[in-house]
């Protein structure tokens, strides 16, 4: 059992944690994990309140992930539960009161929520305890839910929460309620900023953005966990690549509608304009010194770059759109970046762009099946794409998929 300095201290580092984190998802993961690790318990589940319903943001278990193979994330369901007091998340997002139940097969009938037990059918697996809280921030607005599950002892076997970790993770969750607002605030402006782009480009939607924001950094992890990287600088990165990421077409704010929005073909004139976006989203980023600038430019001038260097613009100055000194062609355009002189973000996004790109369904074309998506990541991996990577991205496509259907087109979404 912690004593009160420990837990003390701990709370104050978790405060100081999370107020650096700016991406909501890093942010929710963050939590869910310092929560877990707070009350020493198994699993947890939490949920960001959307209107009068639940959703299930991230999930974690780690008896289940004992079963993944290394360098594997579980990949978690996508589920939604209406705010009201039938289930056990439901009712306490829908009254404020936290629940801690030692046995969940134990609960009275006579209570208003009863225990789904899907789950534990569905994966053999088998829920005890339960700690389940409201988020509220200070100004008494509920933003989610936060469901820790199966309490462990000093010898690993799993027991009721104890007294003392519940008034210290009602504090725990209040600073994670405050700072899950402040998260939300950056995804909007950043949301705002493609929402200029999408009403220039149909395309450039808000689920598009966020599935290729939520890839990037899947195949980030990925590729981070396979190079031995350290968690911390792991942690750091993800947070700033998801909102590069999502920011890699808004260039084309600065594109005419005339040629953006062109039913037809481009004539070389159009493209070479089209192309522009590229540098035009670079130019929205000027702050050497700002570790979110520098990775937006990295992400939007080179997401377009090819590993086998015919992609675009390449090595020109953002100023003069001219090319580099040492890499101009005999034709007096610049040479495309090639391999690993395209930087790692650019290389990342290339790949989530696309097959989000190929995956869904747009104004001009349907959704491609599955299968062919991913034979064409495997056939323009070693000229478009780094094979390195797509390999990484192929092997994580299970929890990539699941990622995407966080993030359905409005028409899906309805359908």
């Amino acid at each position: 059992m912690k004593n009160q300095n420990e837990t003390l201290q701990q709370l104050l580092d978790f405060g100081l944690d999370i107020s650096q984190i700016k991406d909501i998802d890093f942010l929710l993961e963050k939590i869910l994990s310092e929560a877990r690790r707070f009350t020493d318990c198994d699993a947890g589940t939490i949920y960001i309140k959307d209107g009068n319903w639940l959703a299930a943001r991230y999930s974690q278990n780690d008896t289940i992930n004992t079963q993944l193979a290394a360098h594997r994330k579980s990949v978690y369901a996508n589920i939604t539960i209406r705010v009201d007091n039938t289930s056990i998340a439901g009712y306490v997002a829908a009254t404020g009161n936290q629940l801690n139940i030692p046995d969940v097969y134990q609960l009275d009938t006579n209570l208003p929520y009863s225990f789904n037990r899907s789950f534990d059918d569905l994966t053999n697996y088998r829920t005890t305890s339960l700690l389940v809280l409201p988020l509220t921030s200070m100004r008494g607005e509920t933003v989610g839910v936060l469901q820790l599950i199966n309490a462990k002892d000093a010898a690993g076997s799993i027991t009721a929460f104890d007294g003392n970790d519940e008034n210290g993770i009602s504090y725990f969750a209040v600073t994670a309620a405050n700072a899950i607002e402040r998260a939300k605030m950056t995804r909007e402006i950043i949301l705002r900023m493609n929402r200029m782009a999408e009403l220039r480009d149909p395309k450039e939607t808000g689920p598009h953005v966020n599935r290729v924001a939520a890839y990037s950094v899947a195949l980030y992890e990925g590729w981070a966990a396979l190079k031995g990287l350290a968690q911390d600088e792991i942690d750091r990165t993800r947070d700033i690549l998801r909102m590069a990421a999502m920011l890699h077409d808004v260039g084309k704010v600065a594109i005419s509608d005339n040629i953006l929005k062109k039913p037809g073909k481009f004539t070389p004139e159009e493209y070479d304009v089209m192309k522009l976006h590229t540098v035009y989203g670079a130019r929205l980023f000027p702050d050497v010194y700002s570790e979110l600038d520098e990775s937006a430019v990295a992400v939007a001038l080179n997401h377009h770059e090819r590993w086998d260097g015919n992609g675009y613009p390449g090595h020109i100055s953002l100023a003069t759109l001219k090319p580099l000194p040492g890499y101009e062609k005999e034709d007096g355009t610049a040479r495309g970046k090639k391999g690993e002189e395209i930087p790692l973000f650019g290389r990342i996004v290339a790949i989530a762009d696309v097959y989000d790109a190929l995956s869904n369904r747009r104004c001009y074309k349907e959704a491609w099946d599955q299968n062919e998506v991913l034979e064409t990541l495997k056939k323009d991996a070693g000229t478009f794409f780094d094979p390195e990577l797509v390999e990484v991205f192929l092997d994580n496509i299970d929890a990539i998929r699941q990622l995407g259907a966080q993030f359905p087109d409005e028409q899906d979404a309805h359908a």
